[in-house]
């Protein structure tokens, strides 16, 4: 019998392929479901094309996607493949490296330059500046600049060594001129002469008298008030290459000006009070050209005087002479005391009496001679005198034999006091020579 037919198309069944020996059953996959047409587009609208997916942003920073669960079977990556696509990166973004210096600093160039030619503040200033724009700058030039610093640090302390041994030398611009272009009326120190009264110019603030170099002096009448007077000039040996020391010229000096001095003010008691022995000796440039004098003075840095020191020999008598001669050798004696004390310098002062003794001895020998005129006033006073001499040179040498320091101090006590009797009987003396009381008298009173 036949089946009415139908509008829908009869599909025969799929005939089932044969199954596998063994495994998994397949699952036959779902029938496509039919997806219904899309509406129709406008009239203006483009023609329908594929649609590309939007551009991904490069600086995004990577999703966080969580990892898929690891497998526990699966082995775990090591190295590069071990980083996550969010893991940080071992490369940070950094600063670009610094260009390598193209040009050399003008400040360290010039610092070397000058500092070659001693020009230390220049240089110092130039290498600092320098050192300062090379870091700052990225410039060449550190080598030049260091350089520049290190020769002017020399040549800095190479001018402050010369600038010392000048100041030793006595350099002082105000005296180291030539004389000749000294103020007007003044002359050379090695051109005065015997018997000039002068004036010098002051010393700088702190100068030291004794070493201060002096050029020109200004010479005046020993009438008008003055500081200074010539005694003599003696000559200081010594060769021509070499410069002696201070003390070397200072001792030599002083033992040649001695006899000088004592031969032209014989009559000590003439000198006033305040008035020492100098001496100028010659400079370095002096020394070498062949210049050994030195010119013997008296001089009085403090105040001025009027009169001059000199004792003239031709207008004394043979009493006058006589007497003058006699004491010379005590006086120079009696003002070599030593400046310290009797028990800070012992030995010196046993060194002292000793001289005393002699020069007591010396005197009365001198003043007991015979073919002396002696005035008659002044003949006891000369016998008074000799036998307390000899009683002071007796004094003298108990002293000079005395170690205890104490004793020692008694006994120059006991001499010092026939000294000041002696000065008494000295005053009489001279007043019945007719010789001037000098304006020590009054010292020699107390």
């Amino acid at each position: 019998m036949s089946k009415p037919e139908s509008d829908a198309a009869v599909v025969p069944a799929p005939t089932p392929e044969p199954a596998p020996a063994s495994g998994p059953t397949p699952v036959p996959a779902p029938a496509a479901t039919p997806v219904p047409p899309a509406p129709p587009a406008p009239a203006d609208a483009p023609a329908a094309g594929p649609v590309p997916p939007p551009a991904a942003d490069p600086w995004a920073a990577p999703a966080d996607v969580p990892p898929p669960p690891a497998d526990p079977a699966t082995p775990r990556p090591t190295g590069w493949s071990a980083v996550t696509p969010a893991s940080q990166s071992g490369f940070q973004p950094g600063f670009p490296y610094p260009e390598a210096p193209t040009r050399t600093n003008g400040f360290a160039i010039a610092s070397l330059v000058t500092a070659l030619f001693c020009l230390w503040p220049l240089a110092l200033g130039f290498a600092v500046v320098a050192l300062v724009q090379i870091s700052r700058r990225n410039e060449k030039g550190r080598g030049l600049a260091v350089s520049g610093l290190v020769v002017g640090v020399l040549s800095l302390i190479v001018s402050l060594i010369a600038f010392i041994g000048l100041a030793a030398l006595g350099f002082d611009e105000e005296r180291y001129g030539d004389s000749r272009r000294g103020p007007k009326g003044s002359v050379a120190v090695n051109d005065l002469r015997v018997g000039d009264c002068f004036n010098q110019p002051p010393l700088s603030p702190g100068g030291d008298t004794e070493s201060s170099s002096v050029y020109w002096v200004r010479v005046v009448p020993c009438t008008a008030p003055h500081h200074a007077e010539v005694a003599g000039t003696v000559v200081l040996p010594g060769r021509d290459d070499q410069y002696p020391s201070r003390k070397e010229i200072g001792d030599g000096a002083e033992k040649l000006c001695g006899p000088v001095r004592d031969d032209y003010a014989l009559d000590s008691w003439l000198v006033p009070e305040g008035v020492d022995g100098y001496y100028y000796y010659p400079s370095v440039r002096s020394w070498m050209t062949g210049d050994r004098r030195v010119t013997c003075t008296f001089q009085d840095e403090q105040q001025t005087h009027t009169g001059s020191v000199r004792t003239d020999r031709t207008k004394l008598t043979q009493a006058q002479r006589t007497y003058l001669d006699a004491v010379l050798a005590y006086n120079k004696a009696l003002f070599a005391e030593p400046d310290l004390e009797v028990d800070e310098a012992p030995a010196k002062y046993r060194e002292w009496a000793k001289t005393m003794a002699a020069a007591c001895r010396k005197e009365v020998t001198e003043l007991s001679a015979n073919g002396i005129d002696w005035p008659e006033g002044a003949r006891a006073k000369l016998i008074e005198l000799g036998a307390l001499k000899l009683d002071a040179a007796n004094a003298w040498d108990t002293a000079a034999k005395t170690m205890d320091p104490a004793a020692l101090e008694r006994e120059v006590g006991k001499a010092d006091a026939l000294s000041v009797k002696s000065g008494r009987l000295a005053l009489d003396i001279r007043r019945a020579l007719g010789l001037s009381t000098g304006e020590q008298a009054a010292d020699i009173r107390v």
